[in-house]
């Protein structure tokens, strides 16, 4: 298996919906909004200054994802990289693509000045990926998520 990794483009929208769709299905039970998730990834897309993807592809088809967005911490004077949206096919797991996508990006943190770790948030119930997680060297942090979850008002120009 010949896996590449690289970041995504606006081109990726549709496979990346079709990830973050799938993935709250599959994770929470939760059927996302088609037209909102759309926006969502190309608001990414379009600004680096929210983050960016990173795609895993197997012989030209993308077999999975990771969106990275950041949170700068003041105790750190540094910024951590929040690992979200992760997703592989499911055909494709078991096979190292997120082990993969995770060292690729580890790599570019250390590499990147200014970044003072990696973070990521996973459903509780979810114990295959937190075992994935651990594998990778990932330890729970202590803090526990916490969340006021509203729909966001858009002004309206004339």
């Amino acid at each position: 298996m010949y896996l590449t990794i690289r970041p995504a483009a606006m081109a990726d929208v549709g496979v990346i919906t079709g990830f973050n769709a799938a993935l709250a299905l599959e994770t929470e039970q939760v059927r996302l909004d088609a037209a909102r998730l759309e926006a969502g990834v190309c608001a990414l897309l379009a600004d680096p200054a929210k983050g960016f993807y990173v795609l895993a592809e197997i012989e030209d088809r993308v077999v999975g994802q990771t969106m990275i967005t950041y949170e700068f911490s003041d105790w750190r004077n540094g910024v951590f990289w929040w690992l979200q949206s992760v997703y592989v096919e499911a055909a494709f797991r078991g096979r190292g693509v997120f082990g993969r996508l995770y060292r690729h990006l580890e790599d570019l943190a250390r590499a990147e000045a200014g970044v003072c770790g990696l973070r990521l948030y996973v459903e509780r119930a979810n114990t295959r990926a937190q075992e994935t997680y651990l594998s990778l060297g990932m330890r729970p942090s202590g803090y526990q998520l916490f969340e006021l979850d509203f729909v966001i008002r858009r002004s309206t120009e004339n």
